[in-house]
């Protein structure tokens, strides 16, 4: 019995263990990838519920701010649905999946799966995105290439995994610490490919954050790793033919022409119209949600009287999660879906504030799940990465793998220290 036991163990582990190296890995080269996964944490949890329930109430106290964080938005999007008549019934699938993206914290602590899966996988789905990118950059001739989404949340997305890759050289040894460094490198020279500008401030904030946190850099590798890509960003700027200057250039050229009265029909000056848009429309009603159709009405008020361009009736969102959030949710709204980034935030932050002497089985995905959260924040600045579903569900099962990684490794430590 004992045996059967084990043998139905063995097998709970080995699924959950490739459903965490399968997500990272089929995000960019597939379509259904995350969508697949997702189900298959949800089946696993369900399967693996008698392991993992008491475990998972047994961290309660841990988790509870970021359910609570992720309910909230679930709860208060439904109410919207109900009781607001312009708001589709649609609009509650992203929050009710990334809700049910918790699933993948029971699966994780439940059957254990080992990290390196997240981390092969997280090196493997750099590298094929950095492929997919280059290739069709420049051997198909597509100027934005983007895979099989839009090229700024592709280049994101990989460019996220890249910086999750360099936390992950913590928790290899020797010659192996080669890969993630590999992994390192492919998210930026993906990212690159595909001409996302918006992605550059994510590198600014892993910077500060290696700079806080540096001391867990433990050895010469892992810090000549963090050098690389800052090396490769540099080289990147000053090669011409990679138009990383050019781009910047011309970010810069957009917001003086914008500013000086010229044409705002430009990629910088759409975005700076969309917010002048959305920053009139917040001062409507500043509290109360919005529909889709109640805020095209608003827009093209303001267009008819002259103060926004008719451009921005074109546009899908504001190209800044923030003011979507205030925009369509209100005040309340827009902290509800702030709190899904602060609160795993801080959860992460925590890890490392207690933990300084802790091993790096433990850092590494603390530190990852920093820069997963500062990242999404980062790239909110410029696009509304959470508007595809993809990538929102990315986050979620991202946070919430890494999340059950942190927590069985500190299990780990304190039952070393017994």
């Amino acid at each position: 019995m004992n045996n059967t036991l084990t043998k139905n163990v063995d097998v709970k582990t080995v699924t959950v263990t490739s459903l965490v190296f399968l997500l990272p890995f089929l995000s960019l080269i597939t379509r259904t990838g995350v969508g697949l996964c997702s189900f298959g944490f949800l089946l696993a949890a369900l399967w693996c519920a008698r392991e993992g329930m008491p475990a998972f109430r047994r961290h309660l106290s841990d988790i509870r701010g970021v359910l609570t964080a992720f309910a909230i938005v679930f709860v208060f999007v439904g109410l919207v649905v109900m009781v607001h008549e312009g708001v589709p019934l649609r609009n509650w699938e992203k929050p009710s999946r990334m809700l049910f993206a918790a699933s993948a914290l029971v699966a994780v602590l439940a059957c254990k799966p080992t990290r390196k899966a997240l981390w092969w996988g997280l090196i493997g789905g750099a590298i094929a995105g950095a492929a997919v990118s280059n290739y069709q950059r420049w051997f198909e001739g597509v100027l934005r290439p983007g895979g099989m989404m839009n090229a700024i949340t592709f280049g994101d997305i990989v460019l996220c995994m890249g910086l999750m890759c360099l936390a992950g050289v913590l928790d290899f040894k020797g010659r192996q610490r080669i890969w993630p460094a590999l992994g390192a490198v492919a998210g930026l020279v993906g990212t690159l490919a595909t001409g996302t500008r918006g992605g550059w401030v994510a590198i600014i904030f892993a910077a500060l954050l290696f700079v806080k946190y540096g001391h867990y850099l433990r050895g010469k590798f892992a810090k000549a790793a963090a050098a690389l890509v800052a090396s490769i960003m540099i080289v990147a700027y000053l090669v011409p033919q990679t138009g990383i200057s050019e781009r910047l250039g011309q970010g810069i050229s957009d917001v003086r022409t914008y500013y000086s009265g010229g044409s705002a029909y430009t990629n910088v000056g759409v975005r700076l119209e969309l917010w002048k848009g959305a920053g009139l429309l917040i001062a409507r009603h500043p509290w109360m949600p919005a529909g889709t159709e109640q805020v095209k009405s608003e827009l093209r008020e303001l267009v008819e009287a002259g103060q926004l361009q008719p451009f921005v009736l074109e546009a899908e969102h504001f190209h800044n999660d923030t003011l979507q959030a205030l925009v369509y949710g209100g005040t309340f709204g827009a902290l509800c879906w702030f709190a899904t980034l602060l609160l795993p935030f801080l959860f992460f932050l925590r890890i490392l504030d207690t933990h300084e002497t802790a091993s790096p089985h433990l850092i590494a995905p603390a530190l990852a799940g920093l820069l997963l959260v500062l990242s999404y924040f980062s790239f909110g600045l410029t696009e509304v990465i959470f508007w595809s579903t993809r990538s929102a569900m990315f986050y979620a099962l991202m946070l919430f793998v890494l999340m059950g990684l942190c927590l069985n490794a500190r299990d780990g430590v304190a039952e070393g220290r017994r």
